[in-house]
């Protein structure tokens, strides 16, 4: 990419809420947006099957990268999480001390 951009989640989520926030629909129900989700990362599954897969894409297919479907991914995310009133922060940081308790002995070191 060429915007070299460096945002906490803080950014993130607050740049989303802005955008949402214009248009009076506002954000997708949990359902929706879970919807949404799933759908997004079957993109990604499909972008990573075609570049690291043994499925190639076809001529026809539309040129996309495991990047552009990363980033829907977090946008999509993103709503998730302001929708609820989650603060992505917090939820990682919760997310990954448990990761690094409980699974501090489960790997070879390096």
């Amino acid at each position: 990419m060429t915007n070299q951009s460096i945002y906490t989640t803080q950014e993130i989520q607050k740049r989303v809420d802005q955008y949402i926030s214009q248009f009076k629909e506002g954000y997708f129900s949990p359902l929706s947006l879970m919807a949404r989700l799933t759908e997004e990362v079957g993109e990604l599954a499909r972008e990573v099957n075609h570049y690291h897969g043994e499925k190639p894409k076809k001529k026809t297919e539309k040129e996309k990268t495991v990047e552009e479907e990363l980033g829907d991914i977090i946008f999509v995310l993103t709503c998730f999480a302001n929708s609820l009133q989650i603060d992505l922060s917090e939820a990682f940081e919760a997310s990954v001390s448990k990761i690094e308790t409980r699974d501090k002995d489960r790997w070879t070191r390096k």
